[in-house]
């Protein structure tokens, strides 16, 4: 990997395929089960608002998903779901997600997904770049990586 690279922190793709191998698969999955555990969230907290989350069910599942988001990647790089399908998220220079950058990078994921062709284009990017990121993830210098390859 050469120095003039903005990722020179992170392994390069063509001397170590294995820490992107699979990652958009194993990133789509992490969705899942992140969109699962998010929705139990919801549920189980309409009940608290005696029930009248139910009118604004779409703006819950919108705050509960944004705080589910930026305080799990801020603690461990990872939500629930990318850590059972052992990925990471990380900086360019490798280290872990601040809270700021949580933040950031869970807004850029949020508008990313309310606009379809802004998606269209993340899984585009995600499924042809040489480190599988998203859109996100290349605007903030992110990317996603094994975390089994790590160890």
């Amino acid at each position: 990997m050469t120095m003039h690279t903005p990722y020179w922190g992170l392994p390069d793709p063509e001397l170590k395929p294995e820490f992107y191998a699979d990652v958009p698969a194993k990133r789509f999955i992490a969705w899942i089960i992140d969109t699962v555990l998010i929705t139990l969230l919801c549920v189980l907290i309409v009940p608290f608002t005696a029930f009248t989350a139910l009118f604004f069910f779409a703006f819950l599942y919108l705050v509960v998903g944004f705080a589910y988001r930026t305080i799990t990647l801020a603690n461990s790089s990872a939500t629930p779901g990318m850590w059972l399908m052992a990925i990471t998220i990380r900086n360019h220079d490798g280290s872990t997600l601040s809270l700021p950058m949580a933040a950031l990078h869970t807004l850029g994921y949020s508008v990313s997904t309310s606009l379809i062709l802004l998606q269209v284009v993340s899984i585009i990017l995600m499924l042809t770049n040489a480190r599988g990121q998203s859109l996100t993830d290349l605007v903030l210098g992110t990317v996603a990586l094994n975390r089994a390859a790590r160890s």
